[in-house]
Order: structure tokens, then C-alpha cells, then sequence
């Protein structure tokens, strides 16, 4: 059987986490939960990068040593993926002695392949994108933006990739490969990006300027640019040149990832230039090199979250004043996968109190109550008269989801699932169940109601559980029927609750906010 495999960006430990990386940690989760839903194997790796003169700088800062500064960054993260409820399989933290082995075994074929190459240069270097400048890089009036922080001007000698000798390779891989970057415009922005590519990339550091890295099995005297080691986490983690650690997957029943998901921060150079290059350098066919799914940004009014503009949002807090399935829900449904999007703490709750108190949570309160109020929580039939708008409906939204879920469009196929939810709640005006009970005459019509709405609830509970995996368990508790493990969403979705089966009492799923 194969392995979905989802792997996102790792997390740099030199900042607190922030909405940022819970929506990409969020959007990964979605796609992993529906995978397993659906019946896939799946593996899903997340993790810190935990090295670099960033973190070592900031260490110094607070008196404390790298790792220990590193460890205490990623318990904030980790904290937030537990809050958040992010259900990944492999945690990737690159001061792992299996990374480690890892990223050396890379760097001596790359050596012994005459990939490699030592020399001397002089230039300007960005302390915080931790990168040799160009000349491109200049603006218009000839400095370096604020965006590369403290640049110095230093002459020293390092280790380099031969990454100009890949270009041609590059150019013609992206235009063969017509599906490597998710969304699809995000390819030209990378093949001009190519196309000015000059130079090879520095993947070394001097020890006597940085000793918080990964040491060359080479030459004792550097250690790995931080952008090379952490790169190497995708394939490390997924057991590449590992064979004999049973602790790690196989490689070959893993790679290449489904869905590599990154920001678009990252595009260019790491993950569009550099890293299948490397990938191509040792050998990876091109066919197994992975696809990058690209999201955007959640911007404040239009500007990036910034620490230093004071504008960042902290989603602990989020999680812990509005819940953590509300976070998620509004995370998922008020962006567009791959476009940016303005965070609003106003939008948030009205996507609580609108969409999930009012249209779900009030759906399945009335419906519940009306089958208790009736016919003492007891469906008194089955099965759905073929020709019936709500059940063409159910069938509409299904394949409509599936095909969203499947494009990494999750927002598009929530709005599937809402306009079935509204559609139900405007059932129940139009079926009046409170008429029906007065008279005996319709009671067959008051159970094919009743029956229709809480089998539509159990549709909707099953396709908003990988976005709302808690209010899902709920609305399954309440409708007192659970899906059969190990059973696929297809065959799950073409059940049915059975007749004279009993619903549970109503709870209330989503309580309004106040202001």
C-alpha cells in the first residue's frame, strides 16, 4: 500500500510562533486528516530547524546556549500544535543525530561527486536571511532593503555547490514539469527567478564565526549553511540512506511527498532553486522530485505580521478565547489556498457566532430537539425517496468536496458543506415539522423529515471532521453513531442510519461570543 506523504516547511526557533505557522500547520493537518479518511496511509512530518546564526545570536542574548535556547522555542511550538490539534506522524528536529547522518551521507556524495568546491570570497552578508548578497539585491539608489537586516561586508574562504551547473537542468525541469508548484502561477515568478540565477551557492560556515551547525564530514574546520542542513529534513526524516534505523519509515515506500506544503516566503531561492537541485544532484529522478504546494500570507490591513511593527498575532491566545476548532475553521475557510489573506479578529468571531453557532450548531439543536420533542429521539424510518431535492443535494456537495479536497482548495469545499447546512436549516422552514406533529394524518411525512435531517447532519459531520475533528466527535456522540474504523470515507458517506435507531439529546455545539 502507498503512503500519502505531507511534509511542511520546518519552523525556525529563533522567534515564538504566530498565525502564520498555525495556518500552514493547519492546512497540512486538513489535507492529512481527509487522506486517512478516505482510507490512504498516510505520513505527515513537521518539525524545527534548530540551527543557524539567528539562533545563536539570540542564545547569546539571553545567556543561554544554543540548544537549550533552541529546546525552549520548539516546546512553544510543539504546545501549539497540541492546542491545535495537528496530527502529524514524523517530528523533524535537525539536532537529531539520524538528521545529522543524514545531511553528512548528503555532503559526501556531493564532495565525492565533485560537486563541491572550496574557495575564497568577498561580499556583503545578511545576518538575518544568513546569505551572501548580490548586486541584485541593491535598490534602486544603490543599499541593501530593511528586509535583509544587518549586512556586513566579509572576505572568507567556504565550501560551494555548484548550483550554476544545474541551470539548464532547472529551466528545462520546470517546464516539463508542469505540476511542480501549486498554485500554478507561482511557476513564472520561479522561472525568472532562474533565469537570473548567477553564481554558485556558499553551503558552508567558518567555525570561527559559527559553531552551531552541522560540521562538514570533509573538513572539520566549517559547519553546513543552515538553508543546506535544514533542506535535508524532508528526505532525512523519511529514511533516506537510513535503511538499517527501524525508528525511521523506508524510504522507497515514502518518498517522493504528495504534498509539500511551504510558504510563499520560501519559494525563492530554497525550496524552488536550491532544493531540486540538490535533489537532482544526488540522484533523485525527476519524477520523484516533489510537488511545492504554496501558500500565502495572512496579512494585518494589507502588511505583513511583523515583530517588528508590533502587528503579530499570537494564536494561543486565539485558540484559547475562541476555541481551537473555531481557529482552524476560520484559518481554513476565510483564505484561498496560495493567495494571501487580511487577519480579522471581528471576522473570527462572526465566522463563529454565523457559521458554526448559528447555521451548524443551531441545525443540529433543532433537529435533535424536534426528534425528542416528537418521537422520543427515535428515527422511525429509512432511506431516502430517489428525485428528493435535499438527498440530490447531499450527492452534489459530495463530489463537489471531494474534487476541492483533492486540489487543496479547502476553503471552496467548505463552502460545499455550508451551502448543504443552509440548505437543511431552510428544510426545516419549509417542511414545518411543528405543523406536521398536529396532525396524525402526516405522521409518515413528520418521520421522513426527521430522518432527513439527522442523516444529513451525520453527512456533514463526516466531511467538516478533517477541518473540525472535536465538533465532529461531538455531532457523531449526539447523532449517537460512529464511523466503523479503517472503514473509507466513500463507503462511510454511502451508509445510512437505520430505522428505529435513537438520537442522542441535543448539546449545544458552538455557543454564541459576546462581543
Amino acid at each position: 500500500m502507498s503512503v500519502y506523504y505531507i511534509t511542511t516547511a520546518i519552523d525556525y526557533t529563533n522567534a515564538a510562533p504566530h498565525i502564520g505557522h498555525a495556518y500552514e500547520k493547519v492546512l497540512a493537518d486538513v489535507i492529512a486528516r481527509y487522506r486517512r479518511l478516505c482510507g490512504e496511509e498516510v505520513y505527515f512530518l513537521t518539525g524545527v530547524d534548530q540551527h543557524g546564526t539567528k539562533v545563536k545570536q539570540a542564545a547569546e542574548k539571553q545567556g543561554v546556549e544554543p540548544g537549550k535556547f533552541a529546546d525552549a522555542i520548539t516546546a512553544k511550538f510543539t504546545v501549539l500544535w497540541d492546542t491545535l490539534g495537528i496530527s502529524y506522524d514524523g517530528w523533524a528536529r535537525t539536532t537529531d543525530p539520524r538528521h545529522i547522518r543524514a545531511v553528512q551521507a548528503v555532503l559526501t556524495d556531493l564532495h565525492e561527486k565533485g560537486e563541491l568546491y572550496k574557495a575564497s570570497h568577498r561580499g556583503f552578508y545578511s545576518v538575518r536571511q544568513e546569505q551572501f548578497l548580490t548586486e541584485k539585491e541593491r535598490d534602486s539608489e544603490g543599499n541593501f532593503g530593511p528586509e535583509w537586516g544587518e549586512v556586513m561586508e566579509i572576505e572568507e574562504e567556504n565550501w560551494y555547490f555548484r548550483l550554476s551547473a544545474h541551470q539548464a537542468w532547472l529551466a528545462a525541469f520546470l517546464q516539463q514539469r508542469q505540476d511542480f508548484i501549486f498554485p500554478e502561477f507561482r511557476r513564472n515568478e520561479l522561472l525568472n527567478a532562474v533565469d537570473r540565477l548567477t553564481g554558485d551557492l556558499c553551503i558552508s560556515r567558518p567555525k570561527q564565526r559559527l559553531s552551531w551547525g552541522i560540521e562538514l564530514p570533509f573538513d572539520s574546520e566549517y559547519v553546513t549553511y543552515v538553508w543546506f542542513d535544514a533542506l535535508i529534513n524532508y528526505i532525512s526524516f523519511a529514511g533516506y540512506k537510513s535503511a538499517s534505523d527501524t525508528s525511521l519509515p523506508e524510504f522507497e515506500k515514502l518518498w517522493p511527498a504528495d504534498a509539500h506544503v511551504i510558504g510563499k516566503d520560501i519559494l525563492v531561492p530554497a525550496h524552488g532553486v536550491y532544493w531540486p537541485v540538490m535533489l537532482h544532484a544526488i540522484g533523485i529522478a525527476d519524477s520523484d522530485i516533489p510537488q511545492l504546494l504554496v501558500h500565502g500570507w495572512w496579512n494585518i490591513s494589507g502588511a505583513k505580521m511583523s515583530k517588528s511593527l508590533g502587528n503579530v498575532i499570537d494564536p494561543v491566545e486565539l485558540a484559547a478565547t475562541f476555541g481551537a476548532n473555531t481557529l482552524r475553521y476560520y484559518l481554513m475557510r476565510d483564505i484561498s489556498t496560495g493567495q494571501d489573506a487580511d487577519f480579522s479578529e471581528d471576522r473570527l468571531r462572526q465566522r463563529h457566532n454565523a457559521d458554526l453557532a448559528n447555521d451548524l450548531g443551531n441545525l443540529l439543536n433543532r433537529s435533535l430537539s424536534m426528534a425528542k420533542r416528537y418521537r422520543n429521539s427515535h428515527l422511525n424510518t429509512t432511506g431516502n425517496p430517489a428525485g428528493d431535492a435535499l438527498v440530490t443535494l447531499q450527492l452534489e456537495v459530495i463530489e463537489e468536496y471531494h474534487r476541492f479536497m483533492r486540489g487543496f482548495m479547502v476553503h471552496s469545499a467548505l463552502e460545499c458543506v455550508w451551502r448543504l447546512i443552509s440548505e437543511c436549516n431552510s428544510y426545516i422552514e419549509s417542511s414545518a415539522p411543528w405543523k406536521l406533529a398536529k396532525d396524525p394524518a402526516f405522521a409518515q411525512q413528520l418521520d421522513q423529515v426527521l430522518y432527513r435531517l439527522a442523516e444529513t447532519l451525520r453527512i456533514v459531520a463526516l466531511l467538516i471532521s478533517p477541518v473540525l475533528p472535536d465538533a465532529a466527535q461531538k455531532m457523531f456522540a449526539q447523532l449517537q453513531w460512529q464511523p466503523a474504523p479503517g472503514r473509507p470515507l466513500i463507503d462511510l458517506l454511502a451508509d445510512s442510519l437505520p430505522a428505529g435507531h435513537s438520537l442522542g439529546d441535543p448539546v449545544p455545539l458552538f455557543p454564541r461570543l459576546d462581543s
